[in-house]
Protein backbone atom coordinates (compact mmCIF):
# COMPACT_ATOMS: atom_id res chain seq x y z
CA UNK A 1 0.00 0.00 0.00
CA UNK A 2 1.30 3.09 -0.91
CA UNK A 3 2.17 6.27 1.63
CA UNK A 4 -0.61 7.58 0.49
CA UNK A 5 -3.04 5.06 1.74
CA UNK A 6 -5.31 4.80 3.29
CA UNK A 7 -7.77 7.79 2.49
CA UNK A 8 -11.01 9.33 3.78
CA UNK A 9 -13.98 10.07 1.92
CA UNK A 10 -16.74 11.71 3.10
CA UNK A 11 -20.58 10.56 4.15
CA UNK A 12 -22.32 13.88 5.77
CA UNK A 13 -21.06 17.18 7.31
CA UNK A 14 -23.46 19.53 8.57
CA UNK A 15 -22.54 23.07 9.81
CA UNK A 16 -25.11 25.60 11.78
CA UNK A 17 -24.52 28.87 13.46
CA UNK A 18 -24.84 29.89 16.79
CA UNK A 19 -27.08 32.44 18.57
CA UNK A 20 -23.99 34.91 17.57
CA UNK A 21 -24.61 34.57 13.82
CA UNK A 22 -20.92 34.04 13.04
CA UNK A 23 -19.82 30.23 12.40
CA UNK A 24 -16.66 29.83 14.41
CA UNK A 25 -15.61 26.07 13.71
CA UNK A 26 -14.37 24.65 10.95
CA UNK A 27 -13.98 21.35 9.61
CA UNK A 28 -12.01 19.24 6.74
CA UNK A 29 -9.98 16.33 5.70
CA UNK A 30 -7.53 15.55 3.17
CA UNK A 31 -5.84 12.37 2.23
CA UNK A 32 -5.41 10.17 5.72
CA UNK A 33 -6.45 13.00 8.14
CA UNK A 34 -10.11 14.67 8.95
CA UNK A 35 -10.35 16.99 11.39
CA UNK A 36 -12.87 19.39 13.48
CA UNK A 37 -12.11 22.85 14.84
CA UNK A 38 -13.93 24.45 17.69
CA UNK A 39 -13.02 28.18 17.85
CA UNK A 40 -12.90 29.51 21.62
CA UNK A 41 -15.17 32.97 22.56
CA UNK A 42 -12.78 35.94 23.07
CA UNK A 43 -12.70 36.56 26.35
CA UNK A 44 -9.12 38.58 26.51
CA UNK A 45 -8.66 41.89 24.68
CA UNK A 46 -9.78 41.71 21.34
CA UNK A 47 -6.54 42.03 18.43
CA UNK A 48 -7.19 43.04 14.87
CA UNK A 49 -7.73 40.16 12.83
CA UNK A 50 -9.11 40.18 9.26
CA UNK A 51 -12.14 37.83 9.65
CA UNK A 52 -15.60 37.55 10.74
CA UNK A 53 -14.86 37.44 14.39
CA UNK A 54 -11.10 36.28 15.89
CA UNK A 55 -12.76 32.76 16.63
CA UNK A 56 -13.88 32.54 12.95
CA UNK A 57 -10.39 33.85 11.37
CA UNK A 58 -8.30 31.46 13.34
CA UNK A 59 -10.81 28.26 12.47
CA UNK A 60 -10.43 29.30 9.13
CA UNK A 61 -6.84 29.57 8.96
CA UNK A 62 -6.23 26.50 10.94
CA UNK A 63 -8.20 24.55 8.92
CA UNK A 64 -6.24 25.58 5.78
CA UNK A 65 -2.82 25.05 7.00
CA UNK A 66 -4.24 20.94 8.60
CA UNK A 67 -5.20 20.89 4.51
CA UNK A 68 -1.86 22.26 3.48
CA UNK A 69 0.02 19.33 6.22
CA UNK A 70 -2.17 16.61 6.27
CA UNK A 71 -0.35 13.44 4.68
CA UNK A 72 1.44 10.23 6.06
CA UNK A 73 3.41 11.20 8.71
CA UNK A 74 2.22 11.27 12.79
CA UNK A 75 -0.71 13.50 13.97
CA UNK A 76 1.70 15.23 16.13
CA UNK A 77 3.52 16.43 13.32
CA UNK A 78 1.19 17.16 11.27
CA UNK A 79 -0.51 19.66 13.78
CA UNK A 80 2.44 21.05 15.07
CA UNK A 81 3.34 21.98 10.88
CA UNK A 82 -0.20 23.31 10.82
CA UNK A 83 0.65 25.25 14.04
CA UNK A 84 3.71 27.01 13.03
CA UNK A 85 2.26 27.86 9.72
CA UNK A 86 -0.58 29.82 12.29
CA UNK A 87 1.80 31.14 14.29
CA UNK A 88 4.50 32.65 10.89
CA UNK A 89 0.79 33.86 9.71
CA UNK A 90 0.74 35.72 13.31
CA UNK A 91 3.83 37.14 13.28
CA UNK A 92 3.27 39.08 10.32
CA UNK A 93 -0.06 40.42 11.26
CA UNK A 94 -0.05 41.15 14.65
CA UNK A 95 3.85 40.07 15.72
CA UNK A 96 4.75 38.12 19.22
CA UNK A 97 1.24 38.74 20.71
CA UNK A 98 0.37 35.18 21.28
CA UNK A 99 -0.85 35.85 24.78
CA UNK A 100 -4.42 37.54 23.19
CA UNK A 101 -4.11 35.70 20.13
CA UNK A 102 -7.93 33.74 19.40
CA UNK A 103 -7.60 29.73 20.16
CA UNK A 104 -9.39 26.44 19.27
CA UNK A 105 -10.11 23.16 20.14
CA UNK A 106 -9.06 20.69 17.57
CA UNK A 107 -9.37 16.78 17.23
CA UNK A 108 -7.42 15.08 14.49
CA UNK A 109 -7.72 11.66 13.19
CA UNK A 110 -5.32 9.96 10.93
CA UNK A 111 -5.56 6.63 9.37
CA UNK A 112 -2.89 4.09 8.30
CA UNK A 113 -2.22 0.39 7.52
CA UNK A 114 -2.23 -0.34 11.08
CA UNK A 115 -5.18 1.53 12.23
CA UNK A 116 -6.56 5.07 12.91
CA UNK A 117 -5.08 7.30 15.95
CA UNK A 118 -6.81 10.52 17.67
CA UNK A 119 -5.23 13.69 18.37
CA UNK A 120 -6.76 16.35 20.92
CA UNK A 121 -6.86 19.06 22.51
CA UNK A 122 -9.59 20.46 24.42
CA UNK A 123 -13.04 19.62 23.75
CA UNK A 124 -13.74 17.95 20.69
CA UNK A 125 -15.47 15.02 20.19
CA UNK A 126 -14.50 11.92 18.18
CA UNK A 127 -16.38 8.72 18.07
CA UNK A 128 -15.08 5.74 15.43
CA UNK A 129 -16.45 2.32 15.02
CA UNK A 130 -13.58 -0.65 14.47
CA UNK A 131 -13.89 -3.20 12.07
CA UNK A 132 -15.18 -5.99 15.03
CA UNK A 133 -18.50 -3.59 15.58
CA UNK A 134 -17.12 -2.10 18.76
CA UNK A 135 -16.72 1.58 18.90
CA UNK A 136 -14.80 4.26 20.85
CA UNK A 137 -15.17 7.56 22.07
CA UNK A 138 -12.57 10.01 22.27
CA UNK A 139 -11.88 14.00 23.62
CA UNK A 140 -10.65 16.34 25.94
CA UNK A 141 -13.42 17.54 28.11
CA UNK A 142 -12.41 20.82 29.71
CA UNK A 143 -14.53 23.01 32.30
CA UNK A 144 -13.96 27.13 32.38
CA UNK A 145 -13.91 27.91 36.61
CA UNK A 146 -17.15 28.79 38.07
CA UNK A 147 -16.05 31.82 39.94
CA UNK A 148 -15.56 35.51 39.11
CA UNK A 149 -14.52 37.01 35.57
CA UNK A 150 -11.32 37.41 36.72
CA UNK A 151 -11.20 33.60 37.56
CA UNK A 152 -12.22 33.19 33.89
CA UNK A 153 -10.00 35.79 32.83
CA UNK A 154 -7.16 34.46 34.59
CA UNK A 155 -7.93 30.54 33.22
CA UNK A 156 -7.38 32.14 29.74
CA UNK A 157 -4.23 33.78 30.46
CA UNK A 158 -2.67 30.16 31.58
CA UNK A 159 -3.56 28.59 28.82
CA UNK A 160 -0.29 26.53 27.36
CA UNK A 161 1.38 27.17 29.87
CA UNK A 162 1.75 24.99 32.57
CA UNK A 163 -0.50 25.98 34.80
CA UNK A 164 -3.16 25.43 32.65
CA UNK A 165 -5.05 23.58 29.76
CA UNK A 166 -3.10 23.01 26.43
CA UNK A 167 -5.53 24.51 23.05
CA UNK A 168 -4.44 25.10 19.63
CA UNK A 169 -2.87 28.72 19.26
CA UNK A 170 0.15 29.66 18.03
CA UNK A 171 2.52 27.12 19.55
CA UNK A 172 4.07 24.33 17.74
CA UNK A 173 4.43 22.44 21.12
CA UNK A 174 0.59 21.80 21.88
CA UNK A 175 1.10 19.32 19.55
CA UNK A 176 3.09 17.62 22.15
CA UNK A 177 0.85 17.83 24.87
CA UNK A 178 -2.29 17.28 22.89
CA UNK A 179 -4.12 13.38 24.11
CA UNK A 180 -2.95 10.63 21.55
CA UNK A 181 -5.59 7.90 21.20
CA UNK A 182 -4.48 4.69 19.53
CA UNK A 183 -8.36 3.36 17.95
CA UNK A 184 -7.10 0.31 16.26
CA UNK A 185 -8.64 -0.83 13.66
CA UNK A 186 -11.61 1.61 12.26
CA UNK A 187 -13.59 2.14 9.04
CA UNK A 188 -16.22 5.02 10.06
CA UNK A 189 -15.58 7.85 12.27
CA UNK A 190 -18.10 11.34 13.51
CA UNK A 191 -16.33 14.07 14.55
CA UNK A 192 -17.87 16.82 16.41
CA UNK A 193 -17.96 20.20 18.09
CA UNK A 194 -18.44 20.83 21.42
CA UNK A 195 -21.74 22.35 19.80
CA UNK A 196 -22.96 19.58 17.89
CA UNK A 197 -22.32 17.14 21.24
CA UNK A 198 -24.89 18.74 22.79
CA UNK A 199 -27.41 16.31 21.11
CA UNK A 200 -25.98 13.88 23.38
CA UNK A 201 -25.92 15.78 26.00
CA UNK A 202 -29.43 16.58 26.20
CA UNK A 203 -30.65 12.89 25.79
CA UNK A 204 -31.11 13.58 22.10
CA UNK A 205 -29.52 10.60 20.99
CA UNK A 206 -28.73 7.38 23.45
CA UNK A 207 -25.05 7.80 23.66
CA UNK A 208 -21.91 8.19 21.39
CA UNK A 209 -22.98 4.72 19.43
CA UNK A 210 -26.18 6.27 18.49
CA UNK A 211 -24.48 9.74 17.78
CA UNK A 212 -22.73 8.11 15.29
CA UNK A 213 -25.29 6.17 13.77
CA UNK A 214 -27.17 9.11 13.31
CA UNK A 215 -24.82 11.32 11.59
CA UNK A 216 -23.23 8.67 9.24
CA UNK A 217 -25.89 9.58 6.39
CA UNK A 218 -26.35 13.35 4.82
CA UNK A 219 -30.08 13.14 6.25
CA UNK A 220 -29.45 11.65 9.52
CA UNK A 221 -26.74 14.49 10.40
CA UNK A 222 -29.35 16.94 9.28
CA UNK A 223 -32.26 15.81 10.86
CA UNK A 224 -30.02 15.77 14.07
CA UNK A 225 -28.83 19.18 14.35
CA UNK A 226 -32.52 20.62 13.51
CA UNK A 227 -33.94 18.43 16.42
CA UNK A 228 -31.11 19.87 18.64
CA UNK A 229 -32.27 23.48 17.44
CA UNK A 230 -35.41 22.96 18.33
CA UNK A 231 -34.79 21.87 21.42
CA UNK A 232 -32.13 24.65 22.46
CA UNK A 233 -35.39 26.80 21.46
CA UNK A 234 -37.87 25.16 23.49
CA UNK A 235 -35.57 25.03 26.33
CA UNK A 236 -34.22 28.58 26.41
CA UNK A 237 -30.51 27.09 25.44
CA UNK A 238 -28.02 29.45 24.32
CA UNK A 239 -27.13 27.96 21.32
CA UNK A 240 -23.47 27.21 20.29
CA UNK A 241 -22.15 26.58 16.32
CA UNK A 242 -22.66 23.03 15.80
CA UNK A 243 -20.83 21.38 13.64
CA UNK A 244 -20.37 17.73 12.76
CA UNK A 245 -18.39 15.60 10.05
CA UNK A 246 -18.65 12.03 9.54
CA UNK A 247 -15.81 9.97 7.22
CA UNK A 248 -14.98 6.42 5.86
CA UNK A 249 -11.88 4.94 5.01
CA UNK A 250 -12.19 4.75 1.08
CA UNK A 251 -11.97 0.95 -0.40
Amino acid sequence: MSAEKPVWTHLSRVQTEGDNHIMEDACGYRRNAAWMIDGATSLLAEIDLPGASNPSWYAQVLNLALAEHAGPADPREVLSAALKTVDALGQRLVGARSHFFPSAAVSLVTAADDGVQVLSLADCHVVARRYDGSWLHAGVPISEPTGTRADHLQARRDRNTEHGVWVARREPEAAERARLVTVGKAHTVALASDGAWRAVDLGLVAGPEAFLDAVSTPGGAQELMLTLRITQQEIGETADDASVMCVALQD
